[in-house]
This record gives C-alpha cells, structure tokens and sequence, in this order.
C-alpha cells in the first residue's frame, strides 16, 4: 500500500501539468489554424497578450517555491505544479484579456 502511495504521489503532479500543458498547446494550435488568436491595436497591449501565458507560469513557480518554504511538499514537485498551474491560468487571462476591447486607443 505505501508502495502504491509514493508512485501516485510522483505521478500527479505530471499528470496534473501534462494534462494542463497538452490543454493549453492543442487550443493555441486550433486557433493559430482558425486564425483567431488574439490581436491588439496598440503594441504594449499586444506585448502584454503575448506575454500573458509566460508571466503565468512564473508567478506559478514563484507561489510554488513560497508554498514548499511552509510546506512538507518537495521543492521539485511544487515547482512543476506552479508552472502548470500558471500555464493553465495564463491561458485563462490570455483568453479573457483578449476578447476585451482596447480601451487606450480610444483615449488618446
């Protein structure tokens, strides 16, 4: 039985970030085909979209280091779970920001 607990315990985490980044790379793929990935007027607002789904997963490894400093859990695993994590909601707000409408370009 505890030989079936650490197998699970090692193999979560790449399912979890496997399933998460397989998700996110075959979505992007079908809209490049489609043509229909995000655009922007204004450059900033197109470097912050395309920006979106890298800052993701940094702010995922970056909680993921803080959360193994107060945790039992192995630095290696929180690390791969943040950046898939962070990839996931990254292409969250890349989808949400991309269907807003620029704001500025009406401004000025």
């Amino acid at each position: 039985m505890e030989l079936a607990s650490e197998i699970a315990s090692i193999l979560l985490p790449v399912v979890i970030v496997g399933g998460s980044a397989v998700f996110v790379v075959i979505r992007m793929k079908h809209k490049y085909r489609k043509g229909t990935l995000g655009k922007k007027k204004s450059k900033s607002a197109q470097n912050l979209l395309d920006s979106l789904i890298p800052l993701g997963m940094i702010i995922g490894c970056v909680v993921a280091v803080l959360f193994s400093i107060f945790s039992q859990i192995s630095l290696l695993s929180t690390i791969g779970l943040g950046a898939g994590i962070g990839l996931l909601l990254g292409y969250v707000a890349y989808e949400i920001y991309s269907k807003k409408e620029d704001s500025f370009s009406s401004c000025g």
